[in-house]
């Protein structure tokens, strides 16, 4: 029934927030969908009698998933809305003080990587007639202060309602930039604890459905023909496909593109999987955790086009590896500020429809053949060293690593990858975040043919995987489809908490954990240009005088790897819990769990600093410019002759 303007409700500021929330829909190439179908959260004194009354009136409307911990609650959510293509998003609350505080970490990540999040915080009293209350912060000259105003410069809009008809243009707005392709990001709605229980004479209207359609902005055909003259007038073009190309669902149109023309497609962390198609053109990973052969060619390229990516420091290598003096930049960007990076010439455009533009104004063309060939050559050349690497059924030998500890692991983790790879079918999905994992697979994972790679590289953010997993997995309904969330031991251990939620809910979804003893990646960064590991292995501290002793020698953390049950861990948090140490063991764990009901948590020994071949790319992470250690002194040396590599682009 469609209401009067006349028409009132009366409701709290809670209630109304709900009750909106359940009738806004998005709108995407005729696709109607609830835009907030559920919401996540941790109850405290902040929200519990507001919000949490709130969702108990409103469940049939707005279902609840209770969680473990407010940071990895919302990165469910961020991971729900890559994984919906940006289409729909799940709200999450907290309570003041340290569980708002809690999701700032999740705000930046979201922000950072364009993924819509929807937070709502609670804040401290707007009345103030209680004085301090628990958890407030009184600041010293700014009164109005509180530690939602944190959340600040980490997302994409911030709003503090202090009174509930300020909801009439706070929650439209916020819609609004949920659904924004160039604007989203996280999206706070900062709510003072007693104002959410405050009632108002809502207008009924207010609450109707309503869509709000995610938009493909069209490009300018001037811009076009300028970028198809660059195409035209290239020798040795390369496609750097970002993660645009997913949000725009622009696959086909890219691989129409690359195929008619002629031209490599290389892919950043986001763009991971931009390519579904295994074809000569499609090269795999770029930039400083790339392949040979992306990296080879993007080196020898006199025209970059990149399309729907930021184009951060991991895929330029730092700005050095743009090798070639002639080389120019084109961009094809929803975001004007990314369309103008490189001093390119841009199409600000959606990326589907500035891809299908530039193959109709491409026709015809194609690139010479000597470059195809070269193409055809380097992706040869590295074909072999990946199946080498990835080989699980060769057995790893510890006389040629013989810097490498011996832990009593058999498998490498680039053999554990491939083992992934080979289980790995059409629909599934593998995702990492941080450390070592999403460089991996960055550089050998084959996402073609839909063995989707979900990898949140733009803030590496531990903690975001296992949550992450859950939030592919409420987003993927088809349990056909597996969902693989790949960590080491040093984020299962900073984050396992979810495990639980993922038992709680019944969510089928897999956790295989590469137990190498400690922050490796870093570790690996920290030899080369650093010269000795300081505090990345997780070790025992030797004997000797305690660090809380002032005067006494200071053992350091040398000794012996922890011990820790990593299974025993995850099956006391309701997972089925398997170890599995030899490649059948593995291959067996995959295929009995693949139908398993709740979360499955498969931990494998790996051998510490076997890594994957670097893929000759730099990046600019300085060792000391002084120092009394004279290792040191000479990896500055190296670092100053490489750092000459870089160049300035417009």
């Amino acid at each position: 029934m469609t209401t009067t303007p006349s028409q009132t409700i009366r409701l709290t500021t809670a209630q109304a927030v709900i009750k909106y929330l359940s009738a806004q829909y998005s709108l995407a190439d005729g696709v109607r969908r609830r835009l907030v179908p559920a919401a996540l959260g941790i109850f405290g004194h902040g929200n519990v009698a507001g919000l949490g009354q709130a969702l108990d009136e409103l469940a049939d409307d707005m279902p609840f998933i209770q969680g473990r911990h407010e940071q990895y609650l919302a990165h469910i959510s961020t991971a729900y809305a890559k994984a919906s293509r940006r289409q729909a998003v799940l709200a999450v609350t907290a309570s003041i003080g340290p569980g708002a505080l809690n999701l700032v970490t999740a705000a930046g990540l979201a922000t950072v990587n364009r993924v819509p999040l929807l937070l709502l915080p609670g804040d401290t009293y707007a009345t103030r007639h209680q004085g301090p209350v628990l958890q407030q912060l009184e600041h010293p000259t700014e009164a109005d202060a509180t530690v939602n105003d944190a959340f600040r410069p980490v997302s994409r809009f911030f709003d503090r309602i202090n009174r509930p008809e300020q909801l009439l243009t706070a929650l439209p707005q916020a819609m609004r930039v949920l659904t924004s392709p160039t604007d989203t990001g996280a999206v706070v709605i900062s709510l003072p604890q007693d104002v959410q229980s405050h009632a108002y004479d809502f207008p009924a209207e207010f609450f109707e459905p309503r869509d709000w359609k995610i938009r493909r902005p069209l490009p300018d055909l001037e811009e076009v023909d300028d970028v198809a003259r660059l195409i035209r007038s290239a020798e040795r073009p390369v496609i750097i496909a970002g993660g645009g190309i997913h949000y725009s669902d622009a696959h086909a149109a890219l691989e129409a593109l690359a195929g008619q023309v002629g031209i490599p497609v290389v892919e950043t962390f986001g763009g991971k999987g931009a390519v579904t198609k295994d074809e000569w053109w499609q090269v795999g990973g770029v930039g400083l955790e790339g392949n040979f052969a992306s990296n080879t060619l993007v080196k020898q390229a006199d025209l970059v086009l990149s399309v729907g990516t930021r184009l951060t420091d991991f895929a330029t290598g730092s700005q050095s590896i743009f090798e070639n003096p002639d080389v120019r930049f084109a961009s094809l960007n929803i975001v004007d500020a990314d369309t103008r990076k490189q001093g390119a010439t841009g199409i600000l455009a959606d990326a589907r429809l500035g891809l299908e533009a530039l193959a109709r104004a491409l026709e015809g063309h194609s690139t010479a053949e000597s470059w195809q060939e070269t193409v055809h050559s380097e992706k040869a050349k590295w074909a072999p060293i990946r199946s080498q690497w990835l080989d699980a059924d060769t057995a790893y030998r510890p006389e040629d690593h013989p810097d490498a500890p011996v832990t009593g692991a058999v498998l490498t983790q680039p053999q554990l990858i491939g083992l992934m790879q080979e289980h790995a079918r059409s629909g599934d999905t593998i995702i990492a975040a941080a450390g070592g994992p999403p460089g991996d697979l960055q550089k050998v994972w084959d996402a073609t043919g839909n063995r989707n790679c979900h990898l949140e590289f733009g803030f590496s953010c531990m903690g975001y995987e296992i949550a992450a997993g859950m939030g592919v997995r409420l987003a993927e309904g088809n349990n056909d489809n597996r969902v693989v969330t790949f960590i080491g031991d040093g984020t299962f251990l900073m984050a396992p908490t979810e495990i639980l939620t993922a038992a709680q809910e019944g969510l089928n979804v897999t956790v295989v954990v590469s137990e190498n003893h400690g922050y490796q990646v870093i570790h690996r960064l920290q030899m080369n240009r650093m010269g000795r590991e300081f505090g990345n292995e997780f070790r025992y501290r030797t004997t000797g005088g305690s660090v809380a002793v002032d005067d006494a020698p200071k053992a350091r953390l040398d000794g012996d790897y922890l011990k820790v049950d990593l299974r025993q861990i995850a099956e006391g948090l309701g997972a089925l819990a398997i170890r599995a140490t030899t490649a059948a063991e593995v291959r067996e764990a995959l295929a009995s769990t693949r139908d398993t009901q709740g979360p499955v948590v498969i931990v494998v020994p790996t051998v510490p600093h076997v890594d994957l071949p670097g893929g000759d790319v730099w990046w600019d992470v300085a060792p000391a410019e002084v120092s009394g250690q004279e290792w040191v002194r000479s990896l500055r040396s190296d670092y100053e002759k490489a750092k000459s590599r870089q160049r300035w682009f417009g």
